[in-house]
């Protein structure tokens, strides 16, 4: 997929009223199975999993407030920010002063509708610009919110590229927030576009479209014997905005991941910050208990932009360059994660002669022949079966690529030899 193909997909998501359960995410996977094979699951409300419970299913269906003339000034079908997620239903006629404690504005972003929920506590709320808050009258009003909130399920879906290893990478993103298009339609739809283009892998790559929290918490529960399989992994989100990339080191802070994507944004304008239990569902997969290797990648990361949380993150937000931009540097990371490996130089006594095994021709007439040979020569020196491309990369400050080429050429010439697990995660 293309930026603009991306961009579109965001644009035709924007408008569904999603939540952590309900018909919205139903639609929402049933549109991004367009472009990918899922394998779609439904929790029933009441499971137990983890420390949480599956709460009940919230579906909505209309919403307003009118005034005395009848006109709609709150009006959910001009944009699902208008409601306070998992409101109960109301019908009821109120003042303005009684309507105050259940309404919701942003009064140093007097334009901006703010986004609001109540997942586990059954109240009522809207949510409007202050602006016209602040043209409202007396009263009284007409309240209405037509919403169910019953027994149902939790969904949430996978896609899975099978590599020649049960090793995994897991990519999760969430699917929970309404018309918010930077966070996380732009996640979603990279996500996307990376597991369209993935094939004929050596790991395999898992997938997760789930609601925020409870749906990583429903996951792990039900993947207890699957997570030690998982070398690493990478929360997705905020990933389409004019901002830099920023990288969130996974809890031990010296994972391969942690590696891997520092070497990928070494040379793109990044910010890579410490682990902290505050973010998206990294901090589910890295709790204590599971420990796993999983870092979150944005670019302006949560709360660190206006319009997060707003009407403001609309679909202009998010740009085809920025979502094209940070497609490329996972494809990158995932390139290093595929060809990072332990090797051992077969001829370690002074330097072989690689010209009359065609190496150097084999590489030449290219504008980066030089550098060619030069990742040549470091592999050859560092493959003593201990350090790994990616150290070589490091070490050497080359790109990856090159590196990784450099072995490829040397394993074809029978000078190295691929040593330890085949499947072993990048970085170790």
């Amino acid at each position: 997929m293309t930026g603009e193909e991306m961009h579109a997909l965001v644009a035709r998501l924007y408008p569904l009223c999603r939540s952590i359960t309900g018909d919205g995410v139903r639609r929402t996977l049933e549109i991004i199975g367009e472009h990918l094979p899922l394998d779609v699951h439904e929790v029933p409300t009441g499971t137990q999993v983890l420390d949480w419970t599956v709460p009940k299913e919230w579906n909505i269906r209309d919403a307003y407030i009118k005034d005395p003339s009848g006109a709609r000034v709150v009006d959910f079908r001009r944009s699902n920010l208008h409601v306070v997620g998992y409101s109960v239903p109301v019908s009821a006629t109120m003042t303005l002063d009684e309507l105050r404690p259940h309404l919701h504005t942003l009064p140093g972003q007097p334009d901006l509708v703010p986004y609001r929920t109540s997942y586990y506590a059954e109240t009522w709320g809207f949510c409007l610009s202050q602006r016209v808050l602040d043209g409202l009258g007396a009263g009284p009003y007409e309240v209405v919110i037509d919403a169910t909130l019953a027994d149902g399920h939790l969904t949430y879906a996978e896609h899975v590229v099978r590599g020649r290893s049960e090793e995994e990478v897991l990519i999760s993103c969430h699917v929970c927030h309404p018309s918010l298009a930077n966070d996380n339609l732009a996640g979603i739809a990279v996500a996307t576009a990376l597991a369209a283009r993935l094939d004929s892998t050596r790991l395999t790559y898992r997938f997760l479209f789930a609601p925020g929290t409870i749906g990583a918490i429903t996951w792990l529960a039900r993947n207890r014997e699957r997570t030690g399989r998982i070398v690493a992994g990478l929360t997705l989100a905020c990933a389409g905005d004019p901002g830099a990339l920023t990288y969130k080191r996974s809890r031990s802070g010296d994972a391969g991941i942690d590696r891997v994507m520092a070497h990928v944004l070494a040379d793109r304008p990044h910010t890579i910050v410490d682990f902290s239990p505050y973010g998206y569902d990294e901090r589910q997969y890295c709790s204590p208990g599971f420990d796993l290797p999983v870092g979150s990648l944005t670019r302006t990361p949560y709360a660190g932009y206006p319009e997060y949380h707003t009407s403001g993150d609309d679909p202009g937000f998010v740009t085809p360059g920025a979502l094209a931009g940070t497609l490329e540097a996972l494809g990158e990371a995932v390139t290093v994660l595929e060809r990072d490996g332990r090797y051992q130089n077969l001829s370690p006594y002074g330097e072989p002669q690689l010209g009359r095994r065609g190496l150097y021709g084999s590489l030449g007439g290219r504008s980066d022949t030089k550098q060619a040979q030069l990742a040549m020569l470091w592999v050859l020196n560092q493959s003593d079966g201990e350090h790994s491309l990616l150290d070589v990369a490091e070490r050497s400050g080359l790109p990856f690529a090159a590196v990784a080429e450099a072995a490829a050429a040397l394993e074809g010439a029978g000078l190295l030899k691929r040593v330890g697990s085949a499947d072993e995660p990048a970085g170790r």
